[in-house]
């Protein structure tokens, strides 16, 4: 007998069905084995496995089997596809058989139609959703790390905040995890812990947006600031401010997948003919969240990128401050580049180097160099226009009409003017001159009353 596994793709991950040889082999010939995975718990399946009947070989088929998840990238997403995995009547859900028959080495396709473990009428649909779960509690570990990392602890940045909109949230990842111990626990989620956890999905959602419009303002801030050293100072500031608005948005992101786990599980156990459609609904909605987290960050990480250009744009007259910037700013964008990479959103984004001083000064330079050349161009064509007005001015004239040129014109002109002024000169020593000798005349009877010295009277 060959090996024989079932596969079950959403698009985003694969849940690989069979003996558990069979899967491990598997996973190993197609690459997968490095990839992140979790178990799968077919027991949950009985309840959509229809009659009787089918129950009763669905049990057989659970003791026999074991299911992995995988979570699938672009590339690994890509070499699954040639195993021929046909769509099924679930939507966004692809299913084939696959074996290696006798000594074939090479995975086939062996059957199109399922087993009788996903054959139920909610059997796919109940797979798809564990899937789903699967891949939001991989997604809620990989942020357990990130906080770890960061080492930001939540609660005590909640507590620092004097707005009551956060003061509700202080407690509630408590409720959500304790509801998902109990889950794991019992393998269901009753009616009683569902009511603990139904109410907290407002809080978290009211503390994500104060999150968000916390990080606009910041990048709002930044945005008005234009003098190099009021923007060193602002994003130095911002950075911690930053890392710690981004541990919120994180946490409250994980819990929110922690209550669509929660959520899922009751309405398989309580109304499994809506599980589809509420599966696709939490879809929507988590994509919707990541799409507002998206545009938010994105905008700070704009942001950045314009400080640094403005930064990089006067090191030279800011040795210190311009580079203080550019560092503050590559490592809140480091710190947003690495929260968006943990929430599974693509960024094409990458660090800016600060400009040295001597670059900016070489640059400087060769500015002034250029602006020299065109200087000395300029200056070039002048004085050639200002030699031909020269030589106009110089060209003899023909003062008295005989027709023989007598002189140049600007000496002619300069002996008109001459003769003008001095003839201007000769009226104004006149007028002084006029002016002079009736003061003069006017002295002597001043004189006469003045007293006689006494050397005079003596003699």
């Amino acid at each position: 007998m060959g090996s024989e596994v079932e596969l079950v793709s959403d698009g985003d991950s694969l849940a690989v069905i069979g003996n558990s040889t069979d899967v491990e082999r598997f996973l190993l010939s197609s690459g997968l084995d490095k990839a992140p995975s979790k178990s799968l718990d077919l027991h949950r399946l009985w309840s959509s496995s229809g009659t009787a009947g089918a129950t009763v070989q669905i049990g057989a088929d659970v003791a026999a089997n074991s299911g992995r998840w995988v979570k699938l990238t672009a590339e690994s997403a890509e070499a699954v596809r040639k195993y021929g995995l046909m769509a099924t009547k679930t939507p966004g859900v692809s299913h084939a058989m696959i074996g290696q028959p006798g000594d074939i080495k090479r995975w086939l396709q062996i059957a199109q139609a399922p087993s009788a473990l996903l054959g139920g009428p909610f059997a796919l649909t109940a797979l798809s959703t564990m899937m789903q779960q699967r891949a939001m509690q991989q997604q809620m570990d990989e942020i357990v790390k990130y906080l770890q990392e960061i080492n930001e602890k939540v609660d005590d940045i909640l507590r620092g905040q004097k707005d009551a909109v956060l003061a509700d949230m202080i407690g509630v990842d408590l409720i959500i995890e304790e509801a998902l111990t109990v889950r794991d626990q019992v393998g269901r989620v009753s009616e009683v812990t569902w009511s603990k956890v139904q109410a907290t999905s407002m809080t978290l959602a009211r503390t994500q947006a104060y999150a968000l419009r916390q990080l606009d303002v910041i990048a709002e801030k930044l945005e008005k600031k234009s003098d190099i050293g009021d923007i060193a100072r602002a994003t130095k500031d911002a950075e911690p401010k930053v890392r710690e608005w981004l541990a919120v948005l994180a946490r409250t992101f994980q819990l929110q997948d922690g209550v669509s786990v929660l959520e899922l599980d009751r309405v398989l156990d309580a109304s499994p003919e809506e599980l589809e459609s509420h599966r696709l609904g939490l879809t929507a909605a988590r994509r919707s969240r990541l799409e507002l987290i998206s545009r938010s960050t994105a905008r700070l990480l704009t942001q950045m990128d314009e400080t640094v250009r403005k930064a990089n744009a006067k090191v030279l007259f800011n040795p210190f401050d311009s580079p203080a910037a550019v560092t503050s700013s590559n490592q809140v964008s480091f710190g947003v580049l690495d929260f968006r990479g943990r929430l599974g959103i693509e960024s094409g984004h990458e660090s800016a180097d600060a400009k040295k001083w001597g670059r900016a000064a070489g640059e400087v330079v060769e500015k002034v160099f250029v602006s020299t050349t065109e200087g000395a161009a300029a200056a070039r064509r002048f004085g050639d226009q200002t030699f031909d007005r020269a030589t106009e001015v110089f060209r003899s004239v023909d003062i008295d009409g005989d027709g023989v040129p007598d002189q140049p014109r600007a000496s002619a002109a300069a002996e008109q003017a001459g003769a003008a002024l001095k003839g201007a000169a000769v009226g104004v020593a006149g007028a002084f001159g006029t002016l002079f000798q009736r003061k003069k005349e006017a002295t002597p009877t001043a004189q006469k009353s003045q007293p006689v010295p006494l050397d005079d009277r003596e003699s």
